[in-house]
C-alpha cells in the first residue's frame, strides 16, 4: 500500500504507470478527471473519499489489499487540510493486512497551484525526485490502529521533509 500527500500525486502517477495499482479517488467531478487520467496510465480506480462514498472505497481497498494488490491513498485528500492525515487509510491497511510504504516526490522546478494542497506540476525537462520511506505494518486492535496512525504521520513527515527530500531519493526525468 502506498501512502502519499495529495500535492505529489501527478509525478507519482507517472512513475508508477502501467503497474496496475488501484487508487482511491473522490466521487466529485475533479476526482473523475483524475480517475480517467489514471486509468489511461494503467491504474485501477476505487471511487469514494472521506467526504462521500468512504465505506465503499474502504471496502474496495481492503479487498484489493487482501488479494495482494497495491493500493495508493492520499490521506489528506480530497479537500484537505494539506498534509493532515485522515485515519481511514490506517483502517484499510489494518484490515487488508498491508505493508504501508510512504512515498513522496519533489521537482527541481514546478508550478504550484493556488489550491488547498499546493498541487505540484513539474515543469518540462525538470528533474523529479522520488523518495520511498520506511515501510511499516499496522498491528491488530485499537492499540495497533493508534500506533499505525502515529507511524503513518511520522513516516509521511519524514519522507516529505524538505531538508532531506533528495537523501535516498531516485531521480527521474
Amino acid at each position: 500500500m502506498f501512502l502519499l500527500w495529495h500535492e505529489a500525486l501527478l509525478p507519482l502517477l507517472w512513475q508508477h504507470r502501467g503497474q496496475g495499482v488501484a487508487i482511491v479517488v473522490s466521487e466529485a467531478r475533479e476526482g473523475q478527471y483524475l480517475s480517467d487520467f489514471a486509468v489511461s496510465l494503467g491504474y485501477r480506480s476505487l471511487h469514494g473519499s472521506s467526504t462521500r462514498g468512504g465505506a465503499r472505497a474502504l471496502l474496495g481497498a481492503v479487498r484489493e489489499l487482501q488479494a495482494g494488490r497495491a493500493v495508493a491513498f492520499t490521506p489528506d485528500g480530497p479537500r484537505g487540510p494539506r498534509r493532515e492525515l485522515k485515519p481511514g487509510v490506517v483502517t484499510a491497511a489494518q484490515r487488508g493486512g498491508a505493508v504501508v510504504v510512504p512515498i513522496h516526490a519533489e521537482a527541481d522546478r514546478a508550478w504550484r497551484l493556488h489550491s488547498w494542497d499546493r498541487f505540484m506540476i513539474p515543469k518540462p525537462l525538470t528533474r523529479v525526485w522520488i523518495r520511498y520511506g520506511r515501510p511499516f505494518e499496522v498491528g491488530p486492535g485499537e492499540s495497533g490502529f493508534s500506533e499505525g496512525v502515529e507511524l503513518a504521520r511520522a513516516r509521511l513527515d519524514e519522507v516529505s521533509a524538505k531538508s532531506t527530500w533528495r537523501d535516498g531519493a531516485i531521480a527521474i526525468g
